[in-house]
Formats: structure tokens, sequence, C-alpha cells
């Protein structure tokens, strides 16, 4: 019976994909001054002066009525559809609503949503922390093999028990998983501590008038606990705690991970492994003083000695032994951090120079460059972290020069997502990128398949996230030419892709878990774990097969193989979704 039930449910969104006419929204809804877009896909053109209506759900009266714009295709995807835009930005009274059009004698809905102040932190944190509090690695089978942890090739035990579950489908935990690929390592759960602690920074009043910052607290000293018993007596942390996939949970060990599940004895976190962020928010942390089972003076005292071991051997750490971007943005965070925490000139040179590197980075077409070698930075999750640290430095940093310096490159960063994103017809404003395929630079909405893994690609809600999160944060701090219309476009753009997570893509899915109209099928893991409310699933991807990235996918396999590429809850997602709606709720402040 279960098996059925997946199959349809496959049918169901395959028809979707490819059925029409179908409108396309954000299925949880939008703030009332800001932008405000759904998709209308159909087969064919729609008449030159075809309108759309906005209907109050509670009176089904239409309360706005607007023409839709010119008629869209995306090549790349040949998914057959012709989009149009539907867009009711200036429509701003709070209530209830859907979108109608009527083509023919047929009229056709799409989802409800809301229009109201803030209202995606506002119905969406508290879920969030849900799904945090139940990712806690803290069954008793869990805290009992964590506690007493056998390293890798080693018969010495520690004890690093808490954290959170990775993903709805893995119980490992990792300060990063891609390490040995060098070039894309992902942020995780010291990620989600520092988002959990900037929201909590960022919005406090919102939060304790909503009931739940005593519980987003909570939370943020659950990840920097774990953070701390992660920390070796040698002062780098611990990498990655492995389940090989067992469900015994004696099998857990500290490794360090290659492809394929080969684990190995290199578990020490260089600063693009995690260490960085891993610092930041202990030192961030600090300033709380209020903690769990380690000190405000331990966690700083912590971050302290974990910054000082990974300048003298970061290198060591990193698998090709030498520092890249991503190195340099999560030691900026870090440096960053302990400066804000300890105001010591040291952390203030450290945090310069750290934002120098990725000054150094910058190239004149406005993408990042990876190393010393012309391989544009791409990232699946973690795209605007370069962004976010650099306008994190900027909260400190007083020096006239050094903030022209770093407000020059967030622009040209800025400019660059905005014009490769629009330099094709993209009507859901999806964030595009520029990468190295085949030794040639190309333009693409999804990363490449074939890539530096050799095995790893997924959707990238995390990514999205992170690139609405610094359009909105970086927006803030630098100056606008031509009548606001370029903050204008990054409202838009980290809208959008808001929107696509929350529904408006070409498969109708809101990939927040019981949010929406549509959610993907449920995944269970071990010790009772699994999806939950407030997690995000990976997404859509490139078509599968093709190697570049192009094209587009999503599947709901029931044959247990591939599916958690699309559909799998990963912890960075929620928690650059969580950055992302903070940085809007704090921008009404």
């Amino acid at each position: 019976m279960l098996k059925f039930k997946y199959i349809v449910i496959t049918l169901l969104f395959s028809a979707l994909a490819h059925s029409g006419p179908i409108i396309y929204v954000n299925q949880v809804g939008f703030a009332p001054k800001s932008p405000k877009v759904a998709i209308i896909g159909v087969k064919d053109n729609l008449n030159s002066d075809a309108t759309f209506d906005l209907i109050d759900t509670t009176t089904n009266k239409t309360v706005f009525i607007g023409f839709v714009g010119k008629a869209q295709k995306v090549d790349d995807w040949k998914l057959g559809e012709l989009y149009y835009k539907a867009d009711f930005s200036s429509f701003q009274k709070t209530g209830n609503y859907k979108i109608s059009i009527q083509i023919a004698d047929q009229i056709y809905e799409s989802a409800n949503f809301s229009i109201e102040e803030d209202i995606l932190a506002k119905r969406t944190i508290s879920s969030i922390v849900h799904y945090y509090n139940k990712q806690r690695a803290n069954t008793p089978e869990e805290l009992e093999a964590d506690k007493n942890m056998l390293l890798f090739g080693s018969t010495k035990r520690v004890d690093v028990h808490g954290g959170w579950c990775d993903a709805s489908g893995d119980v490992s935990k990792y300060m990063s998983h891609l390490a040995y690929a060098n070039f894309v390592s992902p942020q995780q759960t010291p990620l989600v501590t520092w988002s959990l602690i900037n929201t909590s920074e960022a919005i406090p009043e919102k939060l304790t008038q909503w009931k739940i910052k005593d519980s987003l607290d909570n939370e943020a000293i659950w990840g920097a606990d774990y953070l701390m018993r992660c920390l070796s007596d040698e002062d780098y942390f611990y990498m990655i705690v492995f389940s090989y996939f067992d469900k015994n949970p004696s099998a857990r060990r500290i490794v360090g991970l290659k492809a394929n599940s080969v684990t190995t004895n290199e578990y020490q976190s260089a600063f693009r492994e995690g260490g960085g962020m891993a610092i930041a928010s202990l030192a961030r942390i600090s300033q709380w003083k209020k903690y769990g089972d380690f000190t405000s003076k331990q966690y700083l005292d912590g971050a302290k000695r974990a910054y000082a071991h990974l300048l003298a051997n970061n290198t060591k750490y990193d698998d090709d032994g030498k520092e890249n971007i991503i190195d340099n943005y999560c030691a900026l965070m870090a440096a960053t951090e302990l400066w804000i925490a300890t105001n010591d000139d040291f952390y203030q040179e450290e945090a310069r120079k750290w934002a120098h590197a990725l000054e150094g980075k910058m190239t004149d077409k406005g993408w990042f460059k990876t190393n010393e070698t012309d391989r544009p930075f791409w990232h699946a999750a973690d795209a605007g972290l370069p962004i976010v640290a650099l306008t994190r430095y900027l909260k400190k940093e007083k020096n006239n020069d050094e903030i022209k310096a770093a407000k020059n490159v967030i622009k040209k960063a800025l400019e660059y997502n905005l014009a490769v994103t629009n330099n094709v017809e993209n009507p859901f404003g999806y964030a595009r990128q520029t990468f190295l395929f085949e030794n040639k630079l190309k333009d693409g909405f999804f990363i490449p398949h074939e890539n530096e893994t050799g095995w790893w690609w997924q959707g990238e809600n995390a990514r999205l996230a992170s690139l609405a999160t610094a359009a909105i944060e970086g927006a803030k701090i630098i100056s606008f030419q031509k009548n606001d219309t370029e903050k204008k476009s990054l409202d838009q753009y980290a809208s959008q892709q808001l929107s696509w997570i929350l529904g408006c893509n070409p498969y109708s899915v809101c990939f927040l878990y019981q949010f929406g109209e549509k959610n993907v099928p449920y995944m269970h893991s071990n010790y009772g774990h699994g999806s939950e409310k407030g997690g995000i699933s990976n997404g859509i991807t490139g078509k599968e097969g093709n190697p570049d990235g192009s094209g587009i996918d999503f599947k709901m396999d029931v044959d247990g193989n591939d599916e958690w590429r699309w559909t799998e809850q990963w912890i960075p997602h929620s928690a650059w979704f969580l950055q992302a709606i903070t940085a809007l709720a704090e921008n009404k402040n």
C-alpha cells in the first residue's frame, strides 16, 4: 500500500511539472511591502491584454486586477511551457488570498497564501526551532555511543554527545562532509549554531513577543556545547561523527571522510571544514553570559585556542595543503566574532587580513575566484556566505578605508548575482551562477553534477536562501544609484529565492515541510529520526545525467536509491532560510 501511495504521489508531481495552465506561487505568503510575484505557466500564448485576479479567500471577492507580463520561456529546462509574471507588489492589504486567471471559459486558481507583516519569521521560526530540537542526537542509543566515541584508527575515546543529526536520512553529525573535494565544503553543524545565535541577537523583541526566544536560545546553546565537546585537547575540532549508515550505534566513529563513505583518521577541521564557523559560534555566544554545560569563559577560551591552533596548522588540515576562498570567509567570520567579543587589536588585524583575502578573490566581472586559478567560486549551500561574512565584519569595522574596500567587494558581488541571474529569460528569478566546466566558463541555473566530489550533487535550497540573505544584508549597507532601482532588484531577487523554496517553482512543491499545499513524502531514519515540520528538503536540480547541471529535474523515486538528492531534509537549508527571514524581519526594526 505504501509503495502504491508513493507511485501515485510521483505520478502526481510528474503531471504537475508538465501540465498547464498552472499558477505557481509562494504557498506561505508575503510581507505587505515586499515584492509579490506569481508565475502563470501555459502551453500557448495568452492574449496581449490578459489579466489576473487577486481573490480574497475570506470573501471570495476580487481585490486586485493586474495585467500579466510578457511571455517568457526557459529554454534550458525544456519543460514546454510559457511563463507569465503576475506581479501584485503594489497590493499591501493584509489577509488571505489566491491568484485566479480565466483562460477561454476555464478558471484556474493558485494555492492559497497570506499577506502579513513579518509573515515568514512569525509563522516559521517556531517550526524551525522545533525541527532542530527533533534533530538532536539525544536518543539513549546516540547518547550512550557518543559519550564514549572511538577515534578512527586509534584506541582513544572521547565524549562528543549532543549536536544534531545531519539529515532526515542520515544520523551522522558533520562539521563539514566534503572536505576531500577542497572547493565545495559546506558548513553544517557550526552554521546551524551561528544562525540560531544570529537570530536571537537580531530580533530578540519579536522572538519574545512570539514566545519562541527561550526555546531558540536553548537550541543555540545545545549547538555550542556540542562544538565544545568536539574541541580536542589538542585544540582542533573533530570533524565528523559517522554512523556508516549502520543501525548499530556502536558502529559510530570520529572520522575524516572521502568519497563513497571511505573513512580515514583525517578528522581535524580546517577553517573551511567547519573550524572557522565553530570558532565564530563559540566567540559570539560567549557574550550572552548564558550557557549550558560550559561557561561563557570556556566558550571564549575555546574559540581563542582553536583560532590560534588553526593559524599554525590550517594548511595541514586542508586536504590539498592550500587555503582557498572557503578558508578565507570562514576565517573572516571567526576573526570577526573574536574581535567583537574581545575588542583585541590582534583579532582586528586578523579580520582585516581575511577581508583583504576575499577582496583579492574578486574578479573584474564580479564573481569570486576559488583560489589562485581561474576557477570561479560556486557553492551548492553557502554561495552567499562570503558576502554575509563581510557584512558581519562591517558591523565592527570603523576604519573608512577598510569599510570602503569591503563595501566595494559586496557591491560588485551583488551586481554580478543580479547580472548572471538576469542574462537569460528567467521568470522565476532563480539565482544563476558561473562555473568552470570542461575548462570553459559557463553560466547555469544549477551546479555542475560533474565536480570535484566525484558524486555529490543535490537540490540547492540552502544556496538560494544564502544568496537571499546576502542580498538582504548587503543591501542594508551599500549605497545605490538610479533611484533605488538596484535596491528594488535585490529585494525581488531575495524574494524570488524564498518563494521558490516555498512553492513558486515549476513543480509547485513547498519544500518547507508541513507548510503550503504540496510537500515531499516523509523520510525516516535511524533512532526514530526523520522528516520534521520546519525542515527543508534539498529541492530541484539540473537534469540527472547532464554533467554540466543543465536541464531541470525533481524526483521522488520509490526504489530507495537517489531520492535523497531531491527530497531529503538537510540542516543547512533551514539554517540559511532562518538567516534570510531574520534579515527580513530585522530590516523592519
